[in-house]
């Protein structure tokens, strides 16, 4: 048996048992962690394209075409030669962007070799994938900032020390007017406006500058310096990929496969994409506490995506707990805690999920919070705004009050009543998160015998209403 099967042998029996125990989950969050420095080196040719695929959107020109590749290397004592691209845009990473370099992890331990492409020439015109308008170029001092704090907030991913960096400034400044010409010549227009969003600027009359139409031939003359042999990206990405391959065809080149990941959904729920500027993302430099929180606040139909995204899981183990929660044999709340921790323990270790998920558990499974600190709303002062509003400009739980609105509309708020007889919890909809906060509490509280206390919830955040 592979080291990755008896890892999952160990795992799958735990995974049978009662996840609602302390014990279990540490014992099962341990096994897991340690997955991800895994030697997977012992993993046959097929197995290794299968356990790629597994987590991608499309492996090109196929699963099988990349099983041959690496038989091939093998056969020549190498491995494969591993190409992401980064262009580094933000400071701030969160855990959409540890996608890639999950896989990339995953080729890594299988013993291939992995160079990080800094995006620093690109990132001077602004890759224009999926955008509605042209990107601004960043200068050489933005690019040195983000890449800065770019390395330290993925390393719970990766293994910097095993992987080679190159700046494609290198061959792409150099880069003559001729070269380019000669070059032009042999790449067709149509195939560069095949992308959806250049059609759809210059159907809307945005317009497209010549530096965006020229990015994919500038990625994939990355691909030409190096001569990869896989080169990963967005499913976003695709067409840029391809044109990598098909400038390895124009040099005489063996053209690189293409692995394509998904974009990940972000935590509102949506099915916009995780983003900072929407708000539905999770920072890898939060802290811990609030990472399980987040994940929590997730709806259930995420846990699936999100388990195959940012964990170690086999098919097979996430296969094994989807039944468990389809025959009502594992809670759904139980597994997207566990979910929760693999997170942090990724960011933080095993002792800081098993801590943060003892947090959660004591503020969110009592049965009252009246020992629980939260921030108050006076609804003499704010009650004749809507919940929306209290939740974006009063209390900042959502970036926007149209953010609010598409939280009610997954029926993530909650008005949390409090009394002699107990908590009761009752689901907000839309139609009354825009409706006078204080109205909607008083109607609520009328209907509660004595004193109550009122809690506004969205999410895992919570405010005390007065």
């Amino acid at each position: 048996m592979t080291r990755l099967g008896e890892s999952v042998a160990r795992a799958s029996e735990l995974l049978a048992q009662d996840l609602s125990s302390d014990s279990t989950v540490q014992q099962l969050l341990t096994e897991t962690k340690a997955r991800r420095y895994l030697d997977l080196s012992d993993l046959a040719a097929k197995e290794q394209a299968e356990l790629i695929a597994s987590r991608t959107v499309e492996v090109l020109p196929g699963v099988a075409k990349l099983a041959e590749r690496i038989e091939a290397r093998a056969a020549e004592g190498k491995g494969l030669h591993i190409k992401l691209g980064i262009d580094p845009t933000a400071t701030d990473v969160h855990l959409g962007h540890a996608v890639p370099l999950i896989i990339l992890s995953r080729f890594q331990r299988l013993g291939h070799d992995v160079t990080l492409i800094i995006g620093d020439f690109t990132a001077k015109i602004g890759d224009p994938s999926g955008r509605t308008a042209e990107r601004p170029p960043l200068t050489d001092e933005d690019i040195a900032q983000n890449l800065a704090t770019y390395r330290e907030q993925v390393r719970p991913f990766f293994d910097f020390e095993k992987v080679s960096f190159r700046q494609n400034s290198e061959w792409l400044a150099p880069y003559t007017f001729p070269e380019l010409l000669g070059l032009l010549s042999q790449v067709p227009v149509s195939q560069l406006l095949q992308r959806d969003d250049f059609r759809n600027r210059l159907a809307s009359g945005s317009g497209l500058t010549m530096t965006e139409l020229l990015y994919p031939i500038a990625q994939g003359l990355d691909s030409v310096a190096l001569e990869c042999d896989v080169e990963l990206g967005g499913a976003d990405q695709l067409l840029n990929l391809q044109m990598g391959r098909k400038l390895m065809e124009v040099h005489r080149q063996k053209p690189q496969l293409v692995v394509t990941m998904p974009l990940i959904e972000g935590t509102d729920g949506t099915g916009a994409k995780m983003s900072k500027s929407k708000g539905n993302y999770v920072g890898l430099s939060a802290p811990a506490d609030d990472v399980f929180g987040k994940i929590m606040s997730v709806p259930d139909r995420l846990m699936e995506p999100y388990l195959k995204a940012w964990t170690e899981w086999t098919d097979a183990e996430i296969a094994l707990v989807a039944s468990r929660v389809e025959d009502r044999s594992l809670h759904p709340m139980d597994l997207k805690k566990v979910l929760a921790g693999e997170v942090v323990a990724a960011l933080y270790g095993v002792e800081a999920a098993m801590a943060a998920r003892a947090g959660f558990i004591a503020q969110f499974s009592k049965k009252n919070f009246t020992d629980v600190e939260t921030p108050v709303v006076e609804l003499s002062e704010h009650g004749a705004e809507p919940a929306t509003a209290v939740l974006s400009k009063v209390l900042g739980f959502q970036p926007s009050a149209s953010a609010a609105r598409r939280v009610a509309k997954q029926n993530g708020l909650r008005l949390v009543i409090e009394s002699d007889g107990g908590q009761e919890a009752v689901v907000l909809p839309e139609a009354e998160a825009i409706r006078p906060l204080g109205e909607v509490v008083a109607e609520a509280v009328a209907k509660v015998d004595g004193a109550a206390r009122v809690y506004l919830k969205a999410g895992r955040k919570l405010a005390e209403l007065r």
